[in-house]
């Protein structure tokens, strides 16, 4: 099957195998897409009646998405960091943290920087300002 991308003609094959260690009955099926030829990508997806490609790197991409937010939340929020029991109070946690995620986004993207940029920039400027003028001042006996 050829289809374009971009203009671009991409041979792509699929094909349908069985994972050993997987049950007998569990198929998944292959998407091999020639980028160039030096390079080949494989898609995998387990809905065998998936017969598109472009729809199938669709669904891949978003799942990127999913997996690239979930990673900054935990990575740039602490979300996992919650050890309360209560559902209510989780449930806050977790919204903290979405909503601290949607600010240092709108950071990154207004600077052109990235989130992880932008986070590590708030904590050397907080430190340097309490090393220069500490907020809570010690006392030695």
């Amino acid at each position: 099957m050829l289809i374009r991308c971009n203009g671009t003609p991409i041979l792509s094959r699929t094909k349908t195998i069985k994972i050993r260690g997987f049950p007998k009955h569990h198929k998944v099926k292959l998407f091999r897409v020639e980028v160039s030829t030096h390079r080949t990508d494989w898609v995998v997806t387990n809905e065998l009646t998936q017969d598109s490609l472009p729809a199938t790197q669709d669904a891949c991409g978003l799942r990127w998405k999913v997996e690239q937010l979930n990673r900054e939340l935990k990575q740039l929020t602490g979300l996992q960091r919650c050890q309360c029991r209560k559902a209510g109070i989780q449930r806050n946690h977790i919204a903290s943290a979405v909503l601290v995620w949607v600010r240092l986004a709108d950071i990154a993207r207004k600077t052109g920087r990235t989130l992880y940029q932008v986070k590590h920039e708030l904590l050397d400027d907080f430190l340097r300002r309490e090393l220069r003028n500490p907020s809570v001042t010690m006392r030695f006996a």
